[in-house]
């Protein structure tokens, strides 16, 4: 029998990287002359990849975005970010623990992320988490990212588990629709970035804290069992 996967975002569900995002951001704002932006409305614009990131942040600075303003500043803060990448970064209490446990207990776990591979590889090495997980895919990993059900089923594939049984677990509205379009049921955490409270995106169940995943992946596993 193949084993279930349980799916992480990781920006703001496994990680905080507010700190090394925004520092980023504004670093290449600042360069190209334009106002940086404060780490609270940053936190509303991660979630849909860098691409769109600075996008948001040339937005807040009410500038036009087209290809040739943005492509260069894009890739100044891939190449900043690269360096910098987990500077401030850490796993939100618990996350860490309760993920080895949960291994433990028989599940393999991957991550499903819109950043960059190019960049969520090398943070997950430098978080020196790369043996809790089975496969990390990135938003350019497949043709389509979050919230395309894609990247989800590629995440469960390449970690060699089952699709049926599995959970996602995100912060946001592009992994909750993500794990719906992937027929997957979806446990959100309210501490992550989104622009919407993750409670009226409709996952089956919100946590607030890592010591409350284990019994929300059990109860989500046994409503979803095979009757």
């Amino acid at each position: 029998m193949t084993t279930p996967v349980l799916v992480f975002d990781l920006d703001g569900t496994l990680l905080e990287t507010m700190g090394d995002l925004t520092a980023s951001m504004n670093h290449v704002l600042v360069e190209a002359g334009f106002e940086a932006i404060e780490p609270e409305r940053v936190r509303k614009m991660v979630g849909a990849g860098v691409k769109v990131l600075m996008s948001r942040g040339l937005e807040a600075n009410k500038i036009e975005v087209t290809d040739e303003v943005l492509e260069p500043l894009l890739a100044k803060f891939i190449r900043y970010y690269e360096t910098h990448i987990a500077d401030h970064t850490h796993a939100f209490p618990q996350a860490l623990e309760t993920i080895a446990r949960l291994r433990e207990a028989g599940w393999k776990t991957a991550i499903c992320t819109n950043k960059l591979e190019k960049l969520a590889k090398p943070l997950v090495r430098a978080m020196e988490m790369e043996h809790l997980f089975d496969s990390v895919v990135g938003g350019d990993t497949f043709s389509k990212n979050k919230p395309d059900a894609m990247p989800v089923f590629g995440a469960i594939d390449i970690a060699g588990g089952s699709r049926a049984g599995s959970i996602f677990v995100g912060d946001s509205k592009a992994d909750i629709s993500a794990a719906r379009n992937a027929g997957l049921p979806v446990i959100a955490v309210d501490f992550g970035y989104t622009d919407i409270p993750v409670r009226e995106l409709g996952p089956d169940v919100v946590i607030s804290h890592y010591n409350q995943l284990e019994a929300a992946v059990k109860e989500l596993s046994e409503e979803n069992a095979p009757s």
